[in-house]
């Protein structure tokens, strides 16, 4: 691993069991305020020290509001931008010093930003990428024909990039990130624009790459679907600094611990009186809604409370949705 810091470089052993380690980072811009070369400057942390590490073959999330820094991480872990200080390991090489050994060996989607070329067809734009990569013939048609068959590109392989919609396009972007067997993939926005079937398509063949492969993926997204499906592990970026790090169900039971249970009735829903910890948050002319939290009073005591009621025809429990969770979890952190 390399520090990067006043422009010196201090080499220090890398790690045998990390894909990414990320220590003590931080990126500051500074600006000229009212446009002219004579006016004062300020500085703007992007990143304010932040530090984790993703183990090989894990799917990871990296989330946070919009501002809070992810972009300018993925940049400095992709190579593209170089951190004010901080050590950065990406694959055993420090990613803006090794450019060249270092994008052999990642893959990249960035959202609706493409690697593509408008003008030629899928098929053609995965063998420049072969060429520019230097995969052998016969890797690259064994990888082509694997990537073809999983993300059903075989009716688009020869159509123009321009052609396509956003949805095939992002599975062609993943194929064009996979085309070289990278050992990380870094996905941004990989299921923007894709309709129900596509995403299920989509998470699974992830899934399977980590499985099988054991590729490493950074998962950064606003679908938080994506990220309740995938990620093993999710850390939360807000501010530049790093919020939370943790398995995704330990985020769901700090941040939001509540439970709802769903009541139907056939007839008019009677009045009730509820435990410590429930308390009725909706009625409707059928059914009622009471939110618990399972701390204070455990399900199965709710509901042998409420199971007596007259006119009851079913219940359900039920967690707040991922998006719930997320948001909660921001509201929690915006000072």
């Amino acid at each position: 691993m390399f520090t990067a810091h006043d422009g010196a470089l201090m080499q220090t052993p890398p790690s045998l069991t990390d894909a990414i380690t990320v220590s003590n980072l931080r990126k500051t811009y500074r600006i000229r305020e009212g446009g002219s070369w004579r006016g004062k400057t300020r500085d703007i942390v992007a990143l304010d020290g932040i530090s984790f590490s993703v183990p090989k073959g894990q799917i990871a999330g990296f989330i946070g509001p919009n501002g809070a820094g992810k972009s300018t991480a993925i940049k400095i872990l992709s190579g593209i931008l170089r951190p004010t200080s901080g050590e950065v390991q990406v694959n055993g090489l420090v990613p803006w010093t090794n450019r060249i050994a270092h994008v052999a060996r990642i893959g990249v989607v960035f959202g609706q930003r493409t690697q593509l070329w408008w003008d030629l067809s899928v098929g053609e734009g995965l063998a420049l990428l072969r060429d520019i990569y230097g995969v052998e013939p016969e890797r690259f048609a064994r990888n082509r024909a694997r990537l073809a068959d999983a993300l059903d590109l075989g009716g688009i392989m020869d159509q123009s990039v321009r052609q396509l919609s956003l949805g095939q396009r992002m599975r062609a972007e993943i194929a064009a990130s996979l085309i070289h067997d990278p050992d990380i993939l870094i996905l941004d926005e990989p299921t923007i624009g894709l309709d129900a079937p596509s995403k299920l398509a989509v998470r699974a063949f992830v899934h399977e790459l980590c499985r099988d492969r054991g590729t490493t993926v950074l998962l950064t997204t606003h679908d938080m679907h994506d990220i309740e499906a995938l990620a093993e592990r999710v850390i939360v970026i807000g501010h530049g600094r790093i919020l939370a790090d943790s398995p995704f169900e330990d985020l769901r039971t700090t941040t939001l611990s509540e439970r709802i249970l769903e009541l139907d009735f056939h007839d008019t829903p009677p009045e009730l009186t509820l435990p410590a910890g429930a308390s009725e948050t909706a009625r409707a002319p059928h059914s009622l809604t009471i939110t618990f939290d399972p701390r204070q009073i455990p399900a199965p005591a709710l509901v042998a409370h409420v199971g007596h009621l007259p006119g009851l025809d079913d219940l359900r429990i039920s967690r707040p949705s991922i998006d719930e969770i997320i948001t909660r979890f921001y509201a929690d952190h915006a000072a």
